[in-house]
């Protein structure tokens, strides 16, 4: 195996890996969010915080919104690794954008979760400032 052969294989194997746990540190990121009230927090805020995190928790990451975004990574990655005109880079590269895209769906279910656990609490009658 060639030199640059074993660049881009181990290049791969630490994109994955690193992947990886960044999507294994967000699994329960975002629905895990306090968010800060304004004036002091009620005698049901506790309660009705768990429960709206709970609520939060039942927005999956594995959605249909991330699936998409994995695919759409995979076809680009895929499509600037095939410039070279080599199917292993082109399948490397569709690996790699596979990854980030879905990366990037994480985030934006994180972020989805944190919202839910806002407007929950708001709808609870809670001054939710942030």
């Amino acid at each position: 195996m060639s030199d640059i052969r074993k660049s881009h294989r181990l290049t791969a194997i630490a994109i994955v890996a690193a992947t990886g746990s960044v999507l294994a540190g967000c699994a329960s990121s975002g629905a895990k969010y306090a968010p800060i009230v304004d004036g002091p927090a009620g005698p049901t805020y506790e309660a009705d915080l768990q429960d709206c995190q709970q609520l939060a928790e039942t927005r999956n990451y594995d959605n249909a919104d991330t699936r998409t975004d994995a695919g759409v990574g995979a076809g680009i990655g895929a499509a600037i690794g095939a410039l070279d005109g080599s199917l292993a880079e082109a399948a490397a590269g569709a690996v790699v954008g596979g990854l980030f895209g879905a990366g990037e769906g994480a985030m934006e279910t994180r972020g989805e979760r944190k919202e839910i656990v806002i407007t929950c609490m708001r709808g609870r009658g809670h001054k939710v400032v942030g």
